[in-house]
Order: structure tokens, then sequence, then C-alpha cells
């Protein structure tokens, strides 16, 4: 399943590019996220709870962020262990572009599920990953734009 998208936002671009690597701010934008640690600059670990369709499963997984194109591009790619209700791994392109005083994200994003969460139908899981991905950027966002103005 691949997601795309773009959202423009009302901080500078390396503002946006240091909120996409702060911990805490990336905790309080995931979805269910229970608890988000930071182990390196690169190496995040993640507890998120979420509930697709019928099934809601508690995650522990990995995130690697590759920083390479900063502040005008990075990756991350993770993945995540659900017990009974299955995996999900993937990774996502970030690149971000100057507007103004403003920034424009794009975002490419691929993840592959198994388990019994694999068994819901792929027309459920895409709309819930679109869902929950536009509720990520969304939160990004409000929560940038409030933490960099007074």
């Amino acid at each position: 399943m691949e997601l795309n998208d773009e959202i423009k936002i009302n901080v500078s671009k390396e503002q946006v590019y240091a909120a996409l690597v702060n911990a805490e701010v990336l905790r309080q934008c995931i979805p269910g996220c229970q608890e988000l640690i930071q182990h390196s600059d690169t190496d995040l670990e993640a507890k998120v709870v979420l509930k697709i369709g019928p099934v809601k499963a508690k995650f522990s997984g990995n995130v690697q962020l590759d920083t390479t194109g900063a502040p005008d591009a990075f990756s991350l790619a993770g993945q995540g262990n659900g017990g009974a209700a299955g995996f999900a791994k993937g990774g996502a392109k970030v690149t971000l572009e100057a507007d103004g005083d403003k920034t424009i994200l794009r975002y490419n994003a691929e993840a592959e599920i198994g388990g019994k969460l694999a068994q819901l139908g792929s027309r459920l899981i895409q709309g819930t990953a679109k869902k929950l991905a536009g509720k990520f950027f969304q939160d990004f966002a409000i929560i940038v734009d409030k933490k960099e103005r007074p």
C-alpha cells in the first residue's frame, strides 16, 4: 500500500525539520502513541495502540531515520509487531520545500501488513492508513505552529 500527500505548515523549513526529528513532538502526533523513546539521533522505539476495524492491537517497534538529505529531505523505515494481530512494516520519504515563511511538506509512504490485520481487506486497511497519516500531519502542523508562535 502506498500513501502520498502534501501539507502546508506555517513555519520555516528549518523549524519543520527540527520538529520532525524531535521525539517529544512525534510522540504527540502519532495516533495511539503511548511511548516513544529516542535511543540515538537516528533510532527510535515506539509503543502504539491502534484499532483497525474490529482488531485492536498494541504494537511495539523500531524506527530508523536517514537524515542524509536534511533539512530538505529525509526518510524513515520501521517495523512493529502487534502480537496475534499481526505485524506492520514500512517507510516514508519526506521532502520539505520553503514557500516564503511557510513550508510545503510532501511524503510518500509505503506499508506492508501481515497476520489478522491483513485479513481485514485492503479497502479497510488503506482507508485507516490514510486517516491515520492525515491525523498525524494535521496534529503535527498544529503542534509545530503553536510551539513556534507565542
